[in-house]
């Protein structure tokens, strides 16, 4: 299946703090911008950043238990290969990351079993990054 890149804006309220995350940490290539937001590769989608003054999510996190963690509402992220998603994984680990989930597996030996990991952004606005065991259960019941 040939997937189209989404585009994705998200509010940020301090957006040098919010460059400096994104392009550093996670070492995106920026792309457009202006003094009010900024555009980055987000691996291989449209992620922008834009200033907006601190929302209620960013303020205090919902959360809902799934496979016994807390998981933050709302989240975004990207699904990675095994292989991208374990690089990430210490990329961050290495950078003395803060996680809300730390790295791990989810749903162990069921189907959609998938690596997962949870962390906040400067600015509280929740990412997860995932991979699958198999990618074809992406959808799977």
């Amino acid at each position: 299946m040939r997937l189209s890149p989404f585009h994705l804006a998200i509010p940020v309220y301090d957006l040098t703090a919010a460059r400096l995350f994104y392009g550093q940490v996670f070492g995106l290539e920026e792309g457009r911008s202006s003094e009010h937001w900024v555009d980055f590769n987000f691996f291989g989608h449209q992620l922008v950043i834009h200033e907006h003054p601190k929302t209620a999510t960013q303020e205090s996190a919902h959360t809902n238990a799934v496979d016994g963690h807390d998981v933050p509402v709302p989240h975004f992220g990207v699904v990675l290969s095994m292989d991208e998603w374990e690089s990430l994984a210490e990329r961050l680990t290495s950078l003395g990351t803060r996680f809300v989930i730390e790295p791990g597996i989810r749903f162990k030996g069921l189907v959609g079993e998938q690596a997962t990991m949870f962390l906040f952004d400067p600015c509280g606005n929740a990412l997860e990054f995932k991979a699958f065991k198999d990618i074809d259960q992406l959808f799977a019941r």
